[in-house]
């Protein structure tokens, strides 16, 4: 089954968008591992939202769009990885992995561990 690990962090923070070079050795040598395990799909970090981003909402069919960046907000989505699992555990110890990486960082992170969402074979 496959589960989305996105990460939220805090633009307001200074380190947490400008990762040090031992941050980018350590999050490299955490994907590889990953992928030889077998569970890594995808994953990409993103950009502050001052840069080049938006935001569309609807709500009662009204639309919004705003350009970032986000004053508004404290905690963006950083980044996802999709990964592939047996389940939910595993999906939270590479969960907890990844925070770990953060932590040595000294940088504030939010990871949601969310299994997506699978149509059923018909």
């Amino acid at each position: 089954m496959r589960y989305m690990l996105m990460h939220k962090l805090d633009e307001n923070e200074p380190l947490a968008f400008d990762p040090s070079p031992q941050f980018i050795e350590r999050m490299g040598a955490f994907i590889e591992e990953a992928q030889k395990a077998g569970v890594f799909l995808a994953g990409e970090g993103l950009e502050k939202s001052s840069k080049e981003s938006g935001r569309i909402t609807a709500d009662k069919g009204k639309v919004t769009v705003t350009d970032g960046p986000f004053t508004e907000t404290k905690e963006l989505i950083a980044g996802f990885a999709l990964l592939e699992v047996r389940d939910k555990n595993e999906a939270m110890e590479w969960g907890r992995r990844f925070v770990n990486l953060f932590i040595e960082e000294g940088v504030y992170v939010e990871v949601d561990v969310r299994r997506v969402f699978e149509f059923p074979e018909g």
